[in-house]
């Protein structure tokens, strides 16, 4: 029974599909990963967020390289260390260890935090940008994601990356 309904509709649909004329439909297609990849506003936001980051990034590596050099002396002195000289020295490795994994931690969420943020709010403002053309050309249906093939004729990539550059903000 529900294989028969589907058929039916399958069918009632392609009936109506069918009955509309090309010259009816207007179809657009955006290639959304390349808009929000060369718009200056993705580039805005890179810089921004590697800007907001760089001072906790270096602080990271310092204490990474500390570490290290921690770990190279117990390595190198450790036949010369005494016992409870290279116990305080393990112990003191294991506790940076731990202080850096939950700063790596931290730090990574953070970032992906605000990058997600920054990415929401420029997803917003392409999608208003694809509906302005949309209107602008009287557009029925602009297409993103899954299109294995569009012609240039329907394809709005360059007018929507032409606009984002002309707002840049």
């Amino acid at each position: 029974m529900k294989n028969f309904l589907s058929i039916l509709f399958l069918s009632s649909l392609l009936v109506y599909v069918g009955s509309l004329s090309a010259a009816d439909i207007r179809i657009g297609v955006v290639d959304a990963t390349k808009i929000i990849e060369q718009s200056p506003q993705y580039d805005r936001v890179r810089k921004s967020l590697d800007a907001e980051f760089k001072r906790r990034q270096k602080d990271l590596v310092a204490k990474q390289k500390q570490l290290k050099k921690l770990e190279d002396k117990l390595a190198r002195d450790g036949s010369v260390m005494s016992a409870s000289e290279i116990q305080r020295t393990e112990k003191d490795i294991r506790s940076r260890r731990r202080k850096i994994k939950s700063m790596s931690d931290e730090f990574r969420e953070d970032f992906n935090i605000r990058r997600n943020e920054e990415t929401n709010k420029l997803l917003r403002k392409v999608e208003e940008v694809i509906h302005q053309i949309g209107e602008q050309e009287k557009i029925d249906v602009i297409l993103s994601e899954g299109v294995v093939y569009a012609s240039d004729r329907v394809n709005l990539t360059e007018k929507v990356l032409r606009k984002l550059r002309q707002q840049r903000r």
